[in-house]
C-alpha cells in the first residue's frame, strides 16, 4: 500500500549567512550563526537545519538571496558550480519537456525544487517518491520546499522500485529521475529494473530525463554510456545527452 508524506512548512523564520532575522523576530543567540550554517525558528527557538542519524544531513548555503542546497555526508545533492539549486531543477525540468497539463512522475524527491519547477512550467500533477524521511524533514524547514504542500504534489514514501511497482501503467507524460551520486548503496536507482518501472509507467511518447551528471569522465569512464545502453535495453528510444542538464533524454515509442 502506498504511503503518503503530507508536507507541512514548519518554521516560523529562516536565517542564511547573509540574511538577518525579520523585524520583530529576535536573533539567534551568540555564537549560533556560521558561515556554513542556515538557521531555522520553530516554536520560538533558533536552531541549525541539520539532521543527526546514520548520515549527516543539513541544509547548505549557497550564495546570497540563493535557494540552499541539501548535503548528505559532505556530497551536494544538487549542481552548484556556475548554476543555483532552483537553476538546475528548471534546467532539468525543460529538459524533461514538462509543459502545461503534463502528468509528472518525480524520481527522488530530494528538497522538492524539480516538482516546484514542473509546478512552474504548468504540470496538471506531480507524483514525486522519496525514501528518506530526514530528507523530508529539512525540506519541511526550507522556504523554498514549501510548492512540495501544494494539493497537485503527491509525495510517496518508500523505496523507489517498490513505490513504482504500485503505480497504474501508461499514466505519467513526463518522468524525470534525479539519483543521488552512483555508489554501491544507490546503484538500484541506475538499474535496468528501475528503467523498465519507468518505462511502464509512462504514457507512449512520453519523455524521462535522468540526471547523470559526469562521473568518472576525467578518467574516461562513462557513467552516462553505461545508462544510455540500459535505457534503451528498458525499450526507450532516441536516448541522447543534455548539455544543459547534464543528463540523458528518453523516449517511449509512441
Amino acid at each position: 500500500m502506498l504511503e503518503v508524506f503530507h508536507y507541512t512548512y514548519r518554521a516560523e523564520a529562516y536565517l542564511d549567512p547573509w540574511s538577518e532575522p525579520p523585524e520583530g523576530v529576535e536573533p539567534p543567540p551568540e555564537g549560533v550563526r556560521g558561515p556554513r550554517r542556515i538557521l531555522y525558528r520553530e516554536a520560538g527557538v533558533w536552531r541549525i537545519a541539520e539532521v543527526r542519524a546514520r548520515s549527516y544531513y543539513k541544509l547548505a548555503p549557497t550564495s546570497p538571496g540563493a535557494a540552499p542546497t541539501l548535503e548528505i555526508d559532505g556530497i551536494h545533492m544538487h549542481r552548484v558550480s556556475g548554476t543555483d539549486p532552483l537553476r538546475d531543477a528548471a534546467a532539468k525540468v525543460r529538459a524533461a519537456r514538462v509543459s502545461r497539463g503534463h502528468r509528472v512522475l518525480d524520481v527522488c524527491t530530494g528538497l522538492g525544487y524539480t516538482a516546484a519547477a514542473s509546478l512552474a512550467r504548468g504540470a496538471a500533477l506531480v507524483h514525486t517518491v522519496e525514501v528518506d524521511e530526514h530528507v523530508l524533514w529539512l525540506a519541511e524547514r526550507n522556504p523554498w520546499s514549501r510548492p512540495l504542500g501544494d494539493p497537485r504534489v503527491a509525495i510517496l514514501l518508500g523505496d523507489a522500485l517498490e513505490v513504482l511497482a504500485e503505480l497504474p501503467g501508461a499514466h505519467y507524460d513526463r518522468a524525470i529521475h534525479d539519483p543521488p551520486r552512483f555508489t554501491s548503496r544507490t546503484s538500484h536507482l541506475y538499474s535496468l529494473d528501475l528503467y523498465r518501472e519507468i518505462y511502464r509507467l509512462l504514457r507512449p511518447g512520453g519523455v524521462l530525463f535522468h540526471y547523470t551528471g559526469e562521473p568518472g569522465r576525467l578518467r574516461r569512464l562513462s557513467l552516462p554510456g553505461r545508462v544510455s545502453r540500459l535505457l534503451r535495453e528498458a525499450g526507450f528510444e532516441d536516448v541522447r545527452w543534455v548539455e544543459a542538464a547534464k543528463g540523458l533524454r528518453a523516449r517511449k515509442p509512441p
